[in-house]
């Protein structure tokens, strides 16, 4: 039963990863309101109320905010939620961590890398093209190169090119993938050396790593951009790379004028130190359950606590260890594009295997895959092992034994390599 001075959260999203959030929020006596344009969303089965509108249009679901007398709202996990939950909480009145006028800094690739660079972080060299670009325009890179939109979400329209010709052949379905109708495109040096991911959460403008994580990806193949495979809790390296990533991450925010709420990187370290790929202020979705699982700490707690209890997230961050004790990683599997799936078996009993602590089939049988929906990915497994050599054994043995089919009996997942020192 509804009380008078009972919030009210507005939770943006309602896919698998917001089920339990929500369910947190109404365990806390919040009355919840989720929000998004999938009117079969799992999470608006669990919540109060719910409301289907797309989140790309910010103005109406912040006149639903106010009609709902919303005093709080929130989301995670992408970062078109990241810049739609930005706006909204502006046009609501709504307490949220970033300002409009600073989201190009973290949305328009261009901008980003150009701050970071004026701050001395080392990035990929890169320049915007535009449709009528000249040879010469490119003097002075290596390919092979990265082309990606300016804005784009979700790593669509990202390929890897080989020459100038194959950026002129997919410069219009590259360019068509920014919002806002930009008509030019980003090109970058592929970047070389180990890849991380890093979580962080900022407390009165400072900077508190949750963890930093191995990103792994299988070899780079053709125009297509290397898959990820596996995300790896705690990085071989975390301790070497620690101080200098914590660094970047610290003067992008001062930049920014960020003082609280997420901030995540995906970076490499090669001969020149930390070299930034992507910064975002959201957390890392289809992962984030692996910090719970290394160390205790809830994300989805977190999230919760910024909005309604901020006194103790600044406890959580100041009392937080990075350096986790707990080796975890996440393998991702993804299928063919416009395949049907009609055999999942072994997959189901890779999760009876004793490492696995969660697994998720994404599909039925029966389904056909769409790697640019709802689901990208095709299954997941958390794996829990007794220290790193042994996570990567059970890695290998995972990577060899899966296998999905299609009814004419060819594969339907992507076979996947460990990435090896």
């Amino acid at each position: 039963m509804k009380t008078n001075n009972q919030h009210r959260l507005v939770i943006l999203g309602s896919l698998k990863e917001f089920v339990e959030l929500t369910e947190l929020a109404k365990s806390r006596g919040i009355y919840t309101i989720v929000c998004d344009g999938y009117p079969d969303g799992p999470a608006k089965r669990v919540a109060d109320k719910a409301y289907n509108i797309d989140v790309r249009q910010p103005e109406k679901i912040a006149e639903m905010c106010r009609a709902e007398h919303a005093d709080g709202i929130i989301g995670s996990f992408s970062d078109l939620l990241f810049e739609q939950i930005t706006k909204v909480a502006d046009l609501a009145g709504l307490r949220w961590y970033a300002k409009p006028d600073k989201l190009a800094y973290y949305r328009e690739k261009d901008q980003t890398k150009a701050l970071l660079k004026s701050l001395g972080v080392h990035v990929p060299k890169n320049r915007q093209l535009t449709p009528d670009f000249a040879d010469r325009d490119l003097d002075g890179f290596r390919f092979p190169l990265v082309i990606k939109p300016i804005n784009g979400y979700g790593s669509k329209g990202i390929y890897v090119v080989h020459s100038i010709q194959e950026i002129r052949d997919r410069f219009q379905d590259v360019a068509c993938r920014s919002s806002g109708k930009l008509d030019n495109i980003l090109v970058e040096e592929y970047s070389h050396g180990r890849e991380y991911n890093m979580m962080s959460w900022l407390v009165d403008g400072k900077v508190y790593p949750i963890s930093i994580a191995d990103r792994e990806k299988n070899p780079q193949q053709g125009s297509a951009l290397p898959t990820l495979n596996r995300v790896a809790y705690p990085a071989k390296d975390i301790r070497k790379i620690f101080d200098e990533a914590r660094a970047v991450q610290q003067k992008f925010a001062d930049a920014v004028g960020q003082r609280e709420g997420a901030l995540s990187m995906q970076f490499f370290y090669n001969d020149q130190g930390v070299e930034v790929c992507e910064i975002a202020g959201r957390l890392f979705g289809y992962e984030h359950e692996l910090v719970t699982h290394c160390c205790g700490l809830s994300i989805e707690t977190l999230l919760l606590d910024y909005v309604y209890e901020p006194d103790r997230v600044r406890e959580t961050m100041l009392h937080h260890d990075p350096f986790f004790q707990k080796h975890c990683t996440g393998l991702y599997f993804i299928g063919v594009q416009g395949k049907v799936i009609a055999d999942q078996s072994r997959m189901r009993e890779l999760a009876k295997d004793p490492h696995v602590l969660e697994s998720v089939l994404f599909y039925e049988d029966g389904e056909t895959i769409d790697n640019y929906g709802p689901k990208p990915y095709l299954c997941r497994y958390y794996l829990q092992a007794g220290s790193r050599e042994e996570l990567d054994r059970v890695t290998a043995r995972f990577f060899e034994t899966a296998r999905v089919t299609a009814p004419d009996g060819s594969r339907v997942d992507v076979p996947f390599l460990l990435e090896q020192d």
